[in-house]
C-alpha cells in the first residue's frame, strides 16, 4: 500500500533529473573532445542517465494507469503543468547524448522527443488562450520549459533531417521565450516573491539563451553578432544568479534543486562551443570553471535526492 502511495505521488517533474544528468553528459563529451580533459566518464553517465530514464518512464507510466485522476490533476494544475515536457525534452537531450555513439537511437529519440514535444507546446499555448483559472502568481520560471524544448529541437535536428525543420522550431521557441522573459520580469518585480519551493527555477532563466546559441550555431554553421547576444546574455545571467548565492543557500531541498543542474550544463557547453568556434582562451577557462561547478552541483544533487528517497522525503502528498 506505501509503494502504491510513493506512485500515486509520483510528480512528473521527477525528468528534471534526466535533464540534469543528460545535460551533464553532454557537457563531458564535449569537454572530452573540445578540451582535450583526460576523462573518459560521458559513455558512463549516458547509459546511467539511459537506464534512468528508462525506469522513470515506467514508473510514471504506471502513475497514468492506476491513478490516472491524478495525473490530470497534475496536468490541470497551473505550475506543475509546465513540467509534463521534460518527458520531451529528456527524449531530445538523450538524442544528442547518442548522436555520435549510435546515429541510429539518436534519430529515434529525436523524432519521438520532437512529435510528443511539438503535441505539449500546442496543448499548453491552447490552455494558456482557453484558461479560466490562471494568474500572475502562477508565473514561474518553469513557463520557460515548454520554449526551452522547441530551441532544442535543431542541436540534433540538423543531423538528421532537413534544416528547414530546426529552423521550425527555433522560430517557435525564440519567440516564446522573448514573451515569457517580459512577462517574468513583470510578475518577479511588481507581484508577489516566488515561493521557496520554485525558487531553483529562477537557474531555468539562462537555458533558453544558452541553448539558444547552440543551437543557433548549429544552423548556421557560424558565431555572428546574434549568436553573441545569446550567448552573452545566458552568461550575464548567471552572474545575476551567482549574486543572488546567499538566498539559494537557505532554501531546503526540493527536487526543483535539479533546476540548477541543466541550465549550468547549457552555459558549460555553450562555453565549449565558444571556444571551439573563436580559439580564444578565456572561453576555455570559462567552460571548465563551468565544467567544475556542475560536476559538484551534480554530485551534491545526486547525494541529496538519495537521501530524500531514503527518508521518504519524496513522493508525498503535496498540500
Amino acid at each position: 500500500m506505501k509503494k502504491e502511495c510513493r506512485i500515486k505521488n509520483f510528480p512528473v517533474s521527477f525528468f528534471s533529473v534526466i535533464l540534469g544528468l543528460a545535460g551533464f553528459t553532454i557537457a563531458l563529451q564535449k569537454a572530452e573532445l573540445i578540451l582535450n580533459i583526460p576523462i573518459n566518464l560521458s559513455y558512463l553517465f549516458g547509459t546511467i542517465t539511459m537506464v534512468l530514464f528508462i525506469l522513470i518512464s515506467i514508473i510514471y507510466l504506471v502513475k497514468i494507469f492506476k491513478f490516472n485522476d491524478d495525473v490530470k490533476e497534475e496536468f490541470n494544475h497551473p505550475i506543475k503543468l509546465s513540467f509534463f515536457p521534460t518527458f520531451s525534452i529528456s527524449l531530445l537531450l538523450l538524442s544528442i547524448a547518442y548522436l555520435s555513439a549510435n546515429p541510429i537511437l539518436s534519430k529515434y529519440l529525436w523524432v519521438f522527443g520532437t512529435v510528443i514535444h511539438l503535441i505539449f507546446t500546442i496543448k499548453i499555448l491552447t490552455i494558456y488562450i482557453q484558461h479560466t483559472k490562471f494568474e500572475i502568481k502562477h508565473m514561474s520560471p518553469a513557463w520557460f520549459i515548454p520554449p526551452v524544448g522547441n530551441i532544442l529541437v535543431p542541436v540534433a535536428g540538423v543531423n538528421h533531417f532537413s534544416p528547414e525543420i530546426s529552423w521550425f522550431f527555433f522560430s517557435i521557441g525564440l519567440f516564446f521565450w522573448i514573451i515569457l522573459l517580459v512577462i517574468f520580469f513583470n510578475r518577479i518585480i511588481f507581484h508577489e516573491p516566488l515561493a521557496e519551493k520554485l525558487l531553483p527555477t529562477l537557474f531555468i532563466l539562462i537555458a533558453p539563451p544558452a541553448v539558444g546559441f547552440i543551437s543557433f550555431v548549429k544552423l548556421t554553421g557560424e558565431i555572428n553578432t546574434f549568436s553573441k547576444i545569446l550567448y552573452y546574455f545566458s552568461l550575464f545571467l548567471v552572474l545575476l544568479l551567482s549574486a543572488q548565492l546567499n538566498m539559494f543557500k537557505k532554501i531546503k531541498f526540493f527536487l526543483s534543486w535539479w533546476a540548477y543542474s541543466f541550465p549550468t550544463a547549457a552555459i558549460t557547453i555553450a562555453s565549449t562551443l565558444m571556444y571551439h568556434k573563436t580559439n580564444i582562451s578565456i572561453f576555455k577557462y570559462i567552460s571548465m570553471l563551468n565544467l567544475g561547478v556542475l560536476s559538484l552541483v551534480v554530485i551534491l544533487l545526486v547525494i541529496k535526492t538519495g537521501v530524500a528517497i531514503s527518508r521518504k522525503e519524496v513522493c508525498i502528498e503535496e498540500d
